[in-house]
């Protein structure tokens, strides 16, 4: 009896021995393929307007800061504000002042695993200063700007400027990515960078208009304004490529024009070359169809798999062997 009830578990646990390390060895297979290449997402940006401007008050005490911005986004946004206002301590008690307004500002950032893309439109924009309530530092038409990076591809960055441009009451006409200055006695001078682009092998940034303003409003205690203004700005960096998948064995695809190996030479010419004769013996080495040398074995090499076959094999010949034995012992 107490045979009997040792015998059913040792057969029981050699048949789930060998059934799991068969199991295993599909198992493994199945998470050892070829994992799928993704590429990191790109970035991008844009800015309606972005200004940083130091306000100097009358009784020259305080520097006060304008640092502000409108419609500033980053991927994946977008914004569509029109105005913009702010307050400062000291300036006109107070009381919040424009610093621009528009008909349309829009700002868009997108990015993607393939590619990432900023833009920005401002039409019919008035900008202003502390200082300044009444007189424009400058009106614009429609400025619009574009930076575009594609995985893979170049990326291009593209800025317009288009309608008449009034700066500080006066009509000026720009020169396509070059600078203008424009001085107005007894109020200031304004410098102007239009349509600047730059890129690199993976970024991209377009500017439209870049400001550099110095006004003496000598107005609503407003001594001086110092600084810079952009307007329409988007950026925008490629995503990365996706890099090269490997074949499930883990090594990278074989050239196309390597021969086989073990191939020899009288194999490789064609046969219906009359100069090629064929060899009178066959060659010591060569097996017949289905044969597996230890030349084969080491071409192939061992894969994922080969632990867990050999683990499945092993368990069938203990689970053959547990058999055997009790097979023996009921005879005798």
């Amino acid at each position: 009896m107490n045979g009997n009830t040792f015998r059913m578990p040792a057969r029981r646990l050699a048949t789930v021995a060998a059934a799991t390390a068969l199991a295993a060895g599909p198992a493994a297979l199945a998470g050892a393929g070829t994992a799928h290449a993704t590429g990191d997402h790109g970035r991008a940006s844009a800015t309606v307007l972005r200004t940083g401007l130091d306000v100097s008050l009358l009784n020259k005490t305080v520097n006060v800061p304008l640092t502000v911005t409108l419609n500033e986004v980053q991927a994946p946004e977008s914004a569509e504000k029109t105005a913009l206002t702010a307050r400062l301590d000291g300036v006109d008690g107070g009381k919040p002042f424009s610093v621009l307004r528009a008909d349309v500002a829009e700002a868009k950032a997108t990015a993607t695993a393939d590619k990432s893309e900023g833009t920005t439109t401002l039409a019919r924009a008035r900008l202003h200063v502390p200082g300044l309530p009444l007189l424009s530092v400058i009106e614009v038409q429609e400025v619009t700007s574009t930076a575009t990076c594609e995985a893979g591809k170049k990326p291009v960055a593209d800025a317009n400027l288009l309608g008449p441009v009034t700066v500080l009451g006066k009509k000026v006409t720009l020169t396509t990515g070059g600078t203008t200055d424009v001085k107005v006695p007894g109020v200031g001078e304004v410098r102007l960078d239009l349509s600047k682009e730059e890129t690199t092998s993976r970024t991209a940034a377009a500017t439209a208009l870049e400001l550099k303003v110095h006004v003496n409003p000598l107005d609503l205690n407003v001594a001086e304004v110092d600084g810079t203004v952009t307007l329409a700005k988007a950026t925008c960096e490629s995503p990365s490529a996706p890099s090269a998948p490997a074949d499930e064995a883990g090594q990278p695809p074989a050239k196309a024009d390597e021969p086989p190996a073990g191939q020899d030479a009288e194999q490789q010419a064609d046969p219906a070359d009359p100069a090629a004769e064929p060899a009178a013996e066959p060659a010591a080495d060569v097996k017949a169809q289905g044969a597996r040398t230890e030349a084969d074995l080491a071409e192939t090499g061992g894969s994922s798999s080969t632990p867990y076959v050999a683990a499945g094999a092993a368990a069938l010949v203990l689970a053959g062997g547990a058999a055997l034995v009790l097979a023996r012992r009921r005879r005798g």
